[in-house]
């Protein structure tokens, strides 16, 4: 039984060294500070899904090739727009069509101009990155 016993206390140690010899060395401070921060979207996923789900009915109907392409398309309008530009671009461009008076505010104002000419580069910019033609 001594030996048993012994026998598993050292088969941890050795797991325990192991395990601990084949873990990443961690980064010098300097180094990881120096590195850029990777890209972070502030896009809720259920707008991001709404999106997709747009896109994909646009291009045709529910391809893995729309699929991918129109996921691809709302991560590369995420890298030029944060979501709230995103969100008053969209509805400045939704209510813009809105007749008279009414319609004014949201079609004249230069940061109505402004943000829908932002949304509509980054979605071409989108469209050339994430479709093969």
């Amino acid at each position: 039984m001594k030996n048993n016993n012994r026998l598993s206390i050292l088969s941890v140690a050795l797991i325990a060294v192991i395990s601990g010899c084949t873990s990443a060395p961690e980064k010098p401070l300097e180094q990881a500070a120096a590195e850029p921060a990777p890209f972070v979207s502030d896009y809720p996923t259920r707008d991001r899904v709404e999106y997709v789900l747009n896109c994909v009915a646009q291009h045709g109907g529910l391809t893995y090739i729309t699929q991918y392409a129109c996921g691809c398309k709302v991560d590369k309008i995420a890298e030029k727009l944060k979501f709230s530009e995103y969100e008053a671009a969209k509805t400045f461009t939704y209510l813009r069509s809105t007749p008279g008076d009414n319609g004014g505010v949201f079609r004249d104002p230069a940061q109505s101009k402004d943000l829908r000419k932002r949304l509509k580069e980054a979605e071409e910019y989108a469209e050339k990155s994430c479709f093969v033609k």
